[in-house]
């Protein structure tokens, strides 16, 4: 009997679905980067995407424990001098909920082609409907 290699051609790929409802950000976005990364799967390699979908809904009701709701800044860069952008986490709430997710989730995975790859299988919605129900995604408890 031998090693199972993986050779990154028939990987059988699934769909989950995750609800932000009272979710802290930290937690629920390290189990999301890990489904992404394949970390929970049997056949994981570190060379080899073999992570599934995610699907992350009602984004808009992801919390902060303690005073990072008021004191987190999240910060950019536009490329000409004096173009620092900053703006709070309760004004992007607001604003633009998918982002705070996407930037906590994809911030967790490796800075690489690779990395990239894995971040394109995220999936964030504002509220609470999605347009993937073809795909039968399976609802993932973070416990």
């Amino acid at each position: 009997m031998g090693t199972f290699v993986p050779s990154g051609k028939n990987i059988d790929r699934k769909w989950f679905v995750v609800d932000a409802s009272g979710q802290t950000l930290g937690r629920l976005a390290t189990r999301a980067a890990d489904v992404l990364s394949g970390k929970l799967n049997p056949r994981y390699v570190p060379y080899i995407d073999v992570g599934d979908h995610v699907i992350v809904i009602n984004a808009e009701k992801v919390r902060l424990t303690g005073l990072k709701a008021e004191k987190k800044l999240y910060r950019r860069y536009t490329g000409f001098p004096g173009g620092l952008r900053e703006e709070s986490f309760t004004r992007l709430l607001n604003r633009k909920p998918e982002k705070i997710l996407e930037e906590a989730i994809k911030g967790m995975l490796p800075k690489t082609k690779l990395g990239r790859a894995m971040g394109s299988k995220l999936k964030v919605y504002r509220g609470d409907q999605h347009p993937h129900q073809a795909q039968q995604p399976v609802e993932l408890k973070i416990a």
